[in-house]
């Protein structure tokens, strides 16, 4: 039985291709993005097969209204597909308060917000399957890259909370951690490229002609391969919470997570004396 989808973002990226490879198959999709323009070509081709929404992930209202919308249109939801974001780049020091909220309400509430729109639906079928896209940089941290991580890891932190929250409904959760994909908008290999960028302070110059120098020396992944894995994950009748699309960055993730389970031991002792000698009904 082909599956309806609804996917943000579906503009440009990841996010266009996992729409073409759902129709290209027979699957329904409801498309979001900013300016329904780009999506013209789209319903060209598929015709009634898709459904192009005009939403921005920030307001909330259109949110809710375009997953309604989505719904009473093809009469069930089967994958969410919460694919919209940007990389904010600028050293701690160089962000803005509205760099940040801005990040966070795209990146972290834009995501809350498709999910709280559409899991009242997915319960009610007792079925469904909501994809968040994260990235490599959403497991590790870079310099210059601050404002994008705080908010991969929260969305990690929010998709892990929610796979315990909704397993019970039928309701099944995969985070998707992409490296860098040679897309069609011309994506290069490093995770935090493409972005929006902070006004540079001279302090700060040096650090960042050494983060260009190795920046984008990470093999791009294809970005219709992974439209063709992302097929397949939501086929599987047990599809695994988390998934790094493309191999470029496992080795560093590898040393990464060695490396923090090395401090943590290491740290013990530290560990022992902050804790102290009471035992938890003393306190």
């Amino acid at each position: 039985m082909s599956k309806v989808w609804f996917v943000t973002g579906s503009s440009r990226g990841l996010g266009r291709d996992f729409v073409e490879a759902a129709l290209s198959r027979g699957d329904k999709v409801a498309a979001t993005a900013r300016n329904t323009a780009s999506l013209d070509e789209l319903v060209a081709t598929y015709g009634d097969a898709v459904l192009p929404l005009e939403m921005d992930v920030t307001d909330k209202a259109a949110v809710f209204e375009a997953v309604k919308r989505a719904k009473q249109h093809f009469g069930r939801l089967d994958v969410i597909v919460n694919n919209a974001g940007y990389a904010m780049i600028g050293a701690i020091e160089e962000l803005t308060e509205q760099h940040l909220r801005d990040q966070l309400e795209t990146n972290l509430f834009g995501a809350v917000w498709v999910i709280q729109a559409a899991l009242p639906y997915l319960r009610e079928q007792g079925a469904g399957h909501i994809i968040q896209m994260s990235s490599a940089a959403g497991l590790m941290a870079f310099p210059l890259g601050g404002a994008y991580h705080v908010s991969k890891w929260a969305v990690e932190a929010l998709n892990e909370s929610l796979a315990q929250e909704v397993a019970d409904f039928g309701v099944k959760v995969t985070i998707i951690e992409p490296g860098g994909f040679a897309t069609r908008n011309g994506k290069n290999p490093d995770p935090l490229a493409n972005g929006h960028m902070a006004e540079p302070d001279p302090a700060y110059d040096a650090l960042r002609l050494r983060i260009a120098g190795i920046a984008g020396k990470q093999p791009a992944g294809d970005p219709a391969a992974a439209a063709q894995t992302l097929l397949k994950i939501v086929d599987s009748d047990n599809p695994p919470l988390r998934v790094l699309f493309g191999l470029g960055f496992y080795p560093m993730i590898q040393q990464v997570y060695a490396d923090r389970l090395k401090t943590w031991a290491d740290g013990q002792d530290l560990s022992a004396q902050a804790h102290g000698n009471l035992d938890q009904e003393e306190r």
